[in-house]
Order: structure tokens, then sequence, then C-alpha cells
């Protein structure tokens, strides 16, 4: 630091031997002093611009440390983010592995169970046979005459049957013959039969009898529901033109407001009914033709007298089932891969129409070679 003495200026004096050998006069002191003022001027004017500069720079040091402080705060802020978001993912990575285990077990289990089932014959298990029931339009033709038959609905049972490979089904013509050959459970079976099987003399092949069991429907219950926009139309003339042109024609007949009608949305046949379903856009259509019953419609020269009918749409809502023995079928199975699909068909029917071993008149044969899979059909027995 300067000492007090460097904060003076010293003017030179005369005889001073570092003034030189000018004369200090008046004029020239005058000059000194206004050049000192200078001096000092500038001096001040540097001290302000230094104090304001000081005042930036401690603001500036302020806002910066302002700033390391939010910016500390939002680290520390995302460290506890990132530690929390690490242990989440520990804990997920975790779960998913315990899932992972536990989903693996599931599937061994059930892959053991489907080999479990796949290995069971079809008659252990009912439920096997049973699948979706297929959507089914149904059309009612015939007025209810007696109130107690109102909730009642006839059903005819068509039952798919899955017959896997290397199984046969044979329907006999009496339930007794059946029920032998069930009681039989095995039977040894000769393949030394036809000329093109002179080389398999004397073999013999052996398989397992046992009954059909199937599932048949006891009860449904149907929800139904009226549409309000739309009709049947039936008692249709016989003009032996195609389809769509009859609906042209009654879709241009009861479009229009004369007769009664409006616009059309839809027109439809109705499988194996004999009826065509339309649906206008407006609900007050149908009301007023259902209303009338009858109407007569112009066809060429002639006059058509159409029954108009609600349109009543169903869904089941229950439906109950109870296991089913077929009296007169018995399932084959086991029978090796041996023969041509009609050889093994011919001998099978041609061994068990023998009474001697316990059959009888033979009266359908299905037949699945192994390694592929089939369906039977089962319809109601008229019998």
């Amino acid at each position: 630091m300067d000492s007090f003495e460097d904060s003076f200026i010293y003017l030179p004096q005369a005889g001073d031997p570092e003034g030189g050998s000018e004369e200090m006069t008046p004029e020239r002191i005058q000059q000194e002093v206004e050049h000192c003022k200078e001096v000092c001027r500038a001096l001040e004017q540097d001290s302000v611009d230094l104090h304001k500069a000081k005042g930036a720079v401690e603001q500036r040091t302020q806002e910066l440390r302002k700033e390391q402080e939010l910016l500390c705060k939002k680290f520390e802020l995302q460290m506890s983010l990132k530690r929390d978001e690490e242990a989440n993912c520990q804990m997920n990575i975790f779960l998913a592995r315990e899932e992972n285990n536990k989903l693996r077990q599931e599937k061994e289990m059930l892959e053991k169970k489907l080999e479990v089932v796949k290995k069971r014959i079809p008659w252990e298990d009912p439920l096997m046979m049973i699948s979706a029931l297929p959507e089914k339009k149904m059309v009612f033709k015939s007025l209810v005459s007696n109130k107690e038959d109102m909730n009642k609905l006839i059903l005819t049972p068509l039952i798919r049957y899955p017959l896997p490979g290397g199984s046969a089904l044979i329907t006999f013509e009496k339930a007794e013959v059946a029920q032998r050959i069930i009681e039989m459970k095995e039977h040894v079976v000769e393949l030394s039969c036809g000329d093109e099987l002179e080389e398999l003399d004397r073999c013999r092949v052996r398989m397992q009898a046992a009954p059909v069991d199937i599932l048949l429907p006891s009860a449904v219950e149907i929800g139904l529901s009226q549409s309000n926009r739309s009709i049947l139309v039936s008692d249709l003339p016989n003009l032996g033109i195609p389809e769509e042109s009859l609906l042209d024609k009654l879709e241009l007949f009861f479009s229009k407001t004369k007769n009664g009608g409006g616009e059309v949305d839809r027109t439809e046949f109705l499988d194996d009914s004999g009826q065509v379903m339309l649906t206008f856009a407006q609900e007050e259509v149908a009301e007023l033709l259902i209303s009338r019953g009858h109407i007569q419609m112009q066809i060429g020269k002639t006059s058509y007298n159409l029954k108009i009918s609600p349109c009543i749409s169903g869904n089941i809502t229950d439906l109950q089932l109870q296991p089913s023995r077929c009296p007169r079928t018995v399932l084959l199975s086991g029978i090796p891969d041996v023969l041509p699909e009609e050889a093994m068909r011919d001998t099978l029917e041609i061994h068990f129409q023998r009474p001697s071993r316990g059959g009888g008149e033979v009266d359908a044969l299905a037949y699945v070679p192994a390694g592929r899979d089939g369906v039977a059909v089962f319809a109601e027995d008229a019998g």
C-alpha cells in the first residue's frame, strides 16, 4: 500500500536540481495546478466508474449465487427423482421377474394339463365336446293357440362330436348290439382279407370300444325384443323372378307414402322362411303397417294380399345341458394306421357285422386315420 506521502504531488522548487533550469513562475504554477485538477477530476471519474462497476459486479455475484442455489436445488431434486426412479425400476424389474416366474410355472402346469387332456379319450370328458353355439336366425311361422305353449321352444339337436385320429364311430341298427360290443371293451380285428392284403395274412390289431356320451340342451331361455323399425312380410307371391328383383319391387312399394310406407333402409330375405324383413328409417312407419296386418300389393295386373307381422329378435340368455349316451353308437380307439382309409373302413364293418364276434347289422360307420382329425355330426334319432 502506498505511503501517506505518495498521495501528494510535489511541485518542483526554484534551485531544485530535479526541477531543471526552468524557473517556476506564477503562470507555470497555475498551469501545474490546472493540470493537477484535471488529473483529480479524471481520478474521481475513475473512482465513480469503479464504484459503479463494483456495484454491478456485486449484483451479478448475488444473481450468480441465487442461480447457483437454484441449480443446486434442481440438481438435488433430480438426483432424488433419479434415485426414486431407479428404486422403482428395480422394484418393477423384481416384480416382472416374479410375474414371469409365476407365468412360466402356470404355463408349465397348463402344458402338462394339455398333454393329459390330449391323451384322454373324448368320452371321458363330455365338456370337451361342447363348442360355441353358432348364431342362427329362426323364424316363427305359426300362431300359438295354447297359452301354456307360449314359453316352450322345441329344438332339434345337431351335435358335432370331435373324432381324433385312429378312431372310428360305428352305429348299429340295434342298441343291444352296441351294448354288447361296449361290454367286451377290447376287440381283435383280423386284417387278412382282400386281394391286396395277402402279405398281411393272419395280421391282427387290437382296439378298444367305449360308449359315446354327448351333451344335449335340456332348457333354453331366450330374451325376445320387438324391433321398432322393422316388419316381416310373408305370403309373398311366387313370380319366378330372382330374389333381388322381388326385393326391389317390395322396397319400391313400401317406400311410397300412399301405400302407408316410408323411406326403406334395408331389405333382407330370411333363410328358409319365405319371408322378407323390411327396415324403415322412421319408427312410426313400421308401427302403422303392423297395425294393419295385411296390405294389397299390385304387381303387374295382379293384386296380392301380403301379410305384415312384427319383427322379433332374441338372444339366448340361459342354456342348460344334460349328458346323454348314444344307445346305438360305439367309439373305437387305438386303430393303427396300417391300411388305406377305405380298406380299414370295410374291414371294420365286416368284422363288427359278424354275430360270432358279438356284432350285428351296421347302420353307419365313420373312420378317421391316425394323424388326422374329424368331426361326426349327430342328428335326432327318428327311430
